[in-house]
This record gives structure tokens, C-alpha cells and sequence, in this order.
């Protein structure tokens, strides 16, 4: 996703949004980014696990 940006990239986005935002409120909006993308993951990894779990429970019902 991030690949094609660069170092570059990378130091002109912060840039801008130190500007943007400036430098109180970015350690704010660093920490809700962290949070959102903590509790996106957690919620794929329980999609995840409920999908494999009906996987097997199809298995399961297949073979019997």
C-alpha cells in the first residue's frame, strides 16, 4: 500500500501535517490513528477466525 511512497513522500506527508495540524495536536491524532487501526485489526482477526470456524463446522457436518 505504502510501497510506491518513499522516504520522500513519507517526509513531506508529516510535514504537512505538522503544519496542518501542528505540533500539539499531532501526538492526538497519532494516538486515535493507532486506536482505530489496533481496533481494525482485532475486528479482522475475529471476521477471520469466525469464517475458519465455519469452515470446519462445514467440514465437520460434511463427513458425517
Amino acid at each position: 500500500m505504502f510501497s510506491n511512497i518513499g522516504i520522500p513522500g513519507l517526509i513531506l506527508i508529516l510535514t504537512l501535517a505538522l503544519i496542518i495540524f501542528g505540533p500539539k495536536k499531532l501526538p492526538e491524532i497519532g494516538k486515535a490513528f493507532g486506536q482505530t487501526l489496533k481496533e481494525f485489526k482485532k475486528s479482522t482477526r475475529e471476521l477471520t477466525d469466525d469464517v475458519m470456524e465455519d469452515i470446519k463446522e462445514e467440514k465437520n457436518n460434511l463427513t458425517k
